[in-house]
């Protein structure tokens, strides 16, 4: 039998142990730093082998943490672990999200709980930088997420909120290209995910479509303005567009973020072209109900709020229609069952739960990010020695664990035709052992551990 992890241990430390004295002695301190900080504590694992560049992993809490180390570990691939913990990173004062951030790698990262409780002094309180999901990205430069999912995909700038209509409170730093509002925005940042959007649109002939609010929040007006900025000189098409020019309206605060963009900017973009449509935010939900039914395909962008609803409505609406689509079905013609009407109608989009995010920084990789939503309730059952609750709970699946690698190594090492048909081949064989009834976790684990080599064994 194959060494393996106790899982149940690292969720006992987690819980009232010393979780980064046991991970320390897991895995062995990496010499690999971030950019510019000598101090950053980087775990590193798996085996060196066929020249796979490792994947930074965030190890952050509760299953996000338990699934990534048993995922890894049934897999073999290298990594780097970077300690995320809630608590550590509550007593660091987030230090290890700049470190995480800095990585040149490709990176995958968990968003769980925003109110984890953590021991300050002996009492109990919410974490610092709650999620970290905000903090992070300032931290690691993010400039937005893309989530395709179905026809549809989203550009989010972000971070970015929240919005300012106070005129007199509003302007942009001529130093930074800072937007001031209730927070300082990144103008740059901004710039770049708008020219981001526009060359998917170029690349893809996808209809485009923006989502902004110029006429309600000042922040907006300069994102669209930086849109119409982008669009001279350009062959896109403004099919539908807003009734005032948003680079007009607000000229000197686009300008003032342009001055510090790189002179080149604009480079080739001459060529660019597509159709665009501009739409304020709310329109776009009803837009993407009729994209969705008419399985049209489309790129929209949007601001960080309106992002952030947009891609729930991605999520949640083709449920919507399934339901009132057997509505229907029972209502004309008796016994048919939407699901399979769905699948052979092409409709590609399930639950929301397999949608990517994958979040674009000014320097390094890529983030990839998901969300596990009660994988701290889980483990807690788990811990209590019953994770199905009797029989009322399904056991964990990791299986979006197993998806994030695969799709994160892919995108991390391009062109490495053997890895990525040795990553497609594990994922076959996870899904014929979950494929029926869901194992335990531990059950699953011992079965994903037989059943797969890990990489670079023979």
């Amino acid at each position: 039998m194959t060494e393996r992890l106790d899982l149940l241990k690292i969720a006992r430390e987690e819980q009232s142990g010393n979780l980064f004295k046991l991970l320390d002695s897991i895995y062995k301190r990496s010499k690999i730093r971030p950019r510019g900080i000598s101090d950053a504590i980087i775990w590193e694992g798996g085996n060196q082998h066929g020249n796979v560049k490792p994947v930074a992993h965030a190890l952050t809490d509760m299953f996000a943490l338990n699934g990534t180390l048993m995922a890894l570990d049934v897999l073999g691939l290298p990594f780097l672990g970077v300690p995320m913990m809630a608590q550590f990173r509550h007593d660091t004062k987030l230090a290890s999200l700049e470190w995480f951030g800095k990585l040149e790698y490709t990176a995958i990262k968990w968003s769980t709980a925003g109110d984890f409780m953590v021991n300050e002094n002996g009492k109990k309180v919410v974490v610092a930088g709650k999620s970290a999901n905000a903090p992070l990205r300032t931290a690691a430069g993010v400039y937005c997420n893309v989530r395709p999912y179905g026809t549809i995909t989203s550009v989010r700038f972000m971070p970015g909120l929240p919005y300012s209509q106070d005129s007199k409170k509003f302007r942009v730093d001529r130093d930074t290209g800072n937007i001031h509002s209730e927070m300082n925005t990144p103008g740059v940042r901004m710039a770049y995910a708008v020219r981001l959007f526009l060359k998917m649109v170029h690349e893809t002939g996808q209809l485009g479509r923006v989502a902004t609010k110029p006429t309600q929040a000042q922040e907006d007006a300069v994102n669209a303005g930086i849109l119409r900025w982008l669009l001279q000189g350009t062959k896109f098409e403004l099919k539908r567009r807003y009734s005032v020019d948003a680079y007009a309206e607000h000229r000197a605060n686009v300008d003032a973020i342009v001055a510090l963009l790189p002179e080149d900017f604009k480079a080739g973009m001459e060529n660019w072209g597509g159709e665009i449509n501009e739409h304020i935010s709310d329109t776009n939900f009803g837009l993407l109900l009729h994209d969705m039914i008419r399985q049209r395909k489309v790129i929209v962008y949007a601001t960080d709020l309106d992002g952030d609803r947009l891609t729930d409505l991605m999520a949640d609406a083709p449920e919507v229609l399934r339901n009132w689509g057997q509505i229907v079905l029972d209502h004309v013609k008796p016994g048919s069952n939407i699901q399979k009407v769905w699948n052979d109608m092409g409709f590609t989009m399930k639950s929301g739960r397999d949608m990517t995010s994958v979040m674009y920084r000014m320097q390094g990789e890529p983030i990839f990010e998901q969300t596990l939503g009660s994988a701290d309730a889980m483990l807690l059952r788990l811990l209590a020695g019953d994770e199905t609750v009797g029989g009322e709970k399904q056991p964990y699946d990791p299986r979006i664990h197993f998806v994030l690698i695969n799709e994160a190594y892919k995108a991390a090492n391009p062109g490495n035709t053997e890895l990525a048909r040795w990553l497609d081949a594990q994922l076959e064989t996870f899904d014929k052992i979950y494929g029926g009834k869901r194992p335990r976790y531990i059950e699953g684990y011992n079965k994903l551990k037989d059943a797969i080599k890990p990489w670079g064994t023979k």
